[in-house]
């Protein structure tokens, strides 16, 4: 039976003969210079100063928020605007680490901010200190517009499953981030099974980040000369600047990125030629589904639908379950509906929010460089002959 899967194992036996070669060669698998050259690849890759790997997607976006509430002087009670659609561990740092997030309607066009919504709170709230963007499903969002509506904010990226999508200018997202999470999750566009990665052009973010990342110790920043004088009473391979905690990644997740980078580019240009097709497959079937919109500096990570009723969901849930299609929600839904946020809202009120409409009608499927056009054939005819109710 013909399946399609949320995900498949971008993991080939070059990237595994990679791996073997490096185990058999070296006895050091703990963060070191594997680390560093895939850190050095991977800014080059984004075209930013600074990256630094860690252990996750998740532990990049507490580790930069962090850092920015130190060097910044944010402080607990700051507010950060936040979308009510997007992955836990975009808000999960927000409240752990004492902000008040500000909760922003979606988009139905990149899934991003709500810009009229955003301008409500502006208005509302005009000491916002940070817009935290999940560029989502491999859509850029719109930064610059961000930007203008809260020009004193700062502006934090995480792109942790759209590596490659760009600005209007060309230049890939992270590129000139203040700070931009990746993630190297099993399921994204490239994986070393897990780990993150923190793009920043900001030398004194990425000095901090560094000595958070272990511990916050002095030995990790390129500053420990300076340091261990201003403190020679402290032995400088055990002096702590910062707090910090252990967020360090391998040489084995980073020997399996430096694998994967260089083929990158092509994974990323077959997503998008399947995510342009799945658009015109939509426009056909538009008396079901709400417009998908191909955006040319996409990166996509899913092929998502909103169907025009709940009906229509439903019956697609258990037909594409019949016919071996996974599906799954569009990322967390109405995050806001999760039992982890109860008591918290929108910024502000609204008569509709587009979130409902993604967490009740919403789901997407899998996206990857594995699909060919007769996959997609084959599911153009999946569309085409989907029941008006469900078989009981």
């Amino acid at each position: 039976m013909k399946t399609w899967p949320l995900m498949k194992n971008a993991i080939t036996w070059r990237d595994k003969l990679a791996l073997i070669r490096f185990l058999i060669a070296s006895d050091k698998l703990t963060n070191g210079p594997k680390v560093r050259e895939f850190e050095q690849q991977w800014a080059y890759w984004i075209g930013s100063k600074h990256a630094l790997m860690v252990s996750s997607g998740s532990t990049a976006n507490f580790l930069m928020l962090a850092a920015i509430k130190e060097k910044f002087g944010l402080k607990n009670g700051d507010k950060i605007v936040v979308p009510a659609c997007t992955w836990v561990t975009n808000i999960s740092p927000v409240i752990q680490l004492g902000f008040q997030p500000l909760f922003c309607d979606i988009n139905l066009t990149n899934y991003s901010f709500d810009t009229n919504h955003l301008k409500q709170i502006s208005l509302a709230h005009p000491d916002v200190r940070a817009i935290f963007v999940t560029h989502l499903l491999g859509f850029s969002a719109n930064n610059e517009g961000y930007q203008e509506i809260f020009p004193e904010a700062l502006i934090i990226d995480d792109i942790c499953e759209s590596h490659g999508c760009r600005a209007p200018d060309g230049s890939r997202r992270g590129s000139n981030s203040l700070a931009a999470s990746f993630s190297f999750y099993y399921g994204h566009h490239m994986t070393t099974i897990e780990g993150g990665m923190v793009n920043t052009n900001d030398p004194e973010l990425y000095e901090l980040m560094r000595m958070k990342r272990s511990h916050g110790l002095a030995r990790e920043s390129g500053n420990l000369e300076k340091y261990a004088k201003q403190y020679p009473q402290l032995h400088e391979q055990f002096l702590f600047m910062t707090d910090g905690y252990n967020f360090r990644s391998s040489e084995i997740n980073a020997v399996l990125g430096q694998s994967q980078l260089p083929r990158l580019d092509r994974m990323i240009e077959q997503r998008r030629r399947n995510f342009k097709r799945f658009t015109q497959i939509i426009e056909k079937n538009s008396d079901k589904f709400h417009p998908v919109i191909h955006q040319e500096t996409n990166s996509s990570f899913a092929l998502p639908f909103i169907a025009h009723d709940p009906n229509t969901t439903k019956i697609m849930k258990q037909y594409f379950t019949e016919n071996g299609i996974e599906h799954r929600p569009i990322v967390g839904g109405n995050l806001l509906r999760q039992p982890f946020l109860k008591g918290y809202d929108f910024a502000c009120p609204r008569k509709q929010y587009n979130v409902n409409l993604v967490n009740d009608q919403g789901l997407y499927i899998g996206n990857n460089h594995f699909i060919t056009d007769e996959d997609m054939d084959w599911l153009e005819t999946i569309l085409k002959n989907l029941p008006t109710q469900t078989v009981v």
